[in-house]
């Protein structure tokens, strides 16, 4: 641990190489501390912070700027969020206030706002799947060779997909079924369904026809689609106004992470405290794309619907303080705005 003296001159030298991109000197924090110490003595702390790896000197200057260390230290000791102005939480009212058909479009809309806000890139995962049942299982006839299965579940989502097959359906065989779909599968949670997919339904559709694998497959993909995580992602352009740009594939690196829902797990790390807001810095992140980044994660709760993830990926000299506090109260709205949709269905 620091001294206090310490820590403050390390949390201003972040404040200032935040606000300014530039290098910090001891003239400059003897004119921006709270209390009175030489220029000298600065000198001396600076050199010390240095020493232990808090602070780096650059080539082009006497100042210095925070390593990555210096950030963690910052970052676990220092930094405290700010409260988020009147005139952001409005803009995050009036953001919000539309009427939603399907939970998607809210965690969609929310990485829209957060992005719009900080001008980063914004990642929202919706509430884990887990707690969702099935509600409504469909398969719509469109012409002598394709077919759309349709199912609805208990956030009222709606997941539909067509299929072309080989050979001219029977009406009354797929409206049997979707019977027994209905029958066996509706009300249950869709982890259950999947389950009962492939161990209880195949028996029975035997009794209608001869081969029913490409069927079952057919509805499990539906039926995973409408299970899986959904990440939304907004504002990725943001990530090259500090990227490498000599370097085009770290900037490829960057996109395809941000673009492959399982790096996009990994770098939301979903598992963090109950509730944590945690920051992790571009050398934590796994990549060598992200040594310029840093990634802040704040899950949110909806009850027994679940828990899901906002994120900010933006430079590593991003305003903590900010952010932090904007995070934790964004993620109250959009929780309140999820239980607000979920309430019109769990009443009805």
């Amino acid at each position: 641990m620091l001294s206090e003296r310490q820590d403050a001159i390390l949390k201003e030298v972040v404040r200032i190489f935040t606000d300014t991109g530039q290098p910090v000197g001891s003239k400059t924090l003897m004119n921006a501390l709270t209390f009175h110490v030489s220029s000298a003595t600065i000198r001396n702390e600076m050199a010390t912070l240095e020493e232990i790896g808090y602070l780096e000197k650059t080539h082009l200057s006497s100042g210095r700027i925070p390593s990555a260390m210096g950030y963690r230290y910052y970052l676990d000791h220092l930094v405290r969020p700010m409260s988020v102005p009147q005139n952001i939480a409005q803009r995050i009212d009036e953001d919000f206030g539309k009427t939603y058909h399907q939970i998607d479009d809210i965690i969609e809309q929310s990485a829209k706002i957060l992005s719009h806000l900080t001008s980063y890139t914004a990642i929202t995962l919706g509430p884990e799947s887990n707690a969702l049942l099935l509600t409504g299982f469909r398969i719509v006839p469109l012409n002598d060779r394709q077919i759309m299965a349709i199912i609805v579940t208990s956030d009222n989502n709606v997941e539909s997909n067509i299929y072309t097959i080989n050979e001219e359906f029977d009406t009354e065989l797929i409206e049997k079924i979707v019977r027994v779909v209905n029958d066996k599968l509706v009300g249950q949670p869709l982890p259950r369904v999947i389950q009962m997919l492939h161990n209880d339904v195949p028996a029975i559709l035997s009794e209608y026809m001869y081969s029913n694998d490409g069927l079952i497959d057919m509805i499990d993909q539906l039926f995973k689609k409408a299970g899986s995580e959904k990440y939304f992602v907004d504002g990725q352009l943001n990530l090259l106004n500090y990227a490498n740009n000599e370097d085009l594939s770290e900037v490829q690196s960057l996109f395809s992470i941000i673009n492959e829902s399982n790096d996009l797990k990994k770098l939301l790390d979903p598992d963090i405290a109950d509730d944590g807001i945690r920051v992790r810095l571009g050398s934590e992140l796994g990549s060598d794309a992200f040594k310029n980044y840093s990634i802040i994660t704040a899950n949110y709760d909806v009850g027994h619907h679940g828990k899901g993830v906002i994120a900010l990926l933006g430079p590593t000299t991003m305003h903590y303080s900010q952010l932090i506090g904007l995070l934790g109260e964004f993620r109250q709205e959009l929780a309140k705005r999820l239980i607000d949709y979920y309430s019109r269905y769990d009443d009805s």
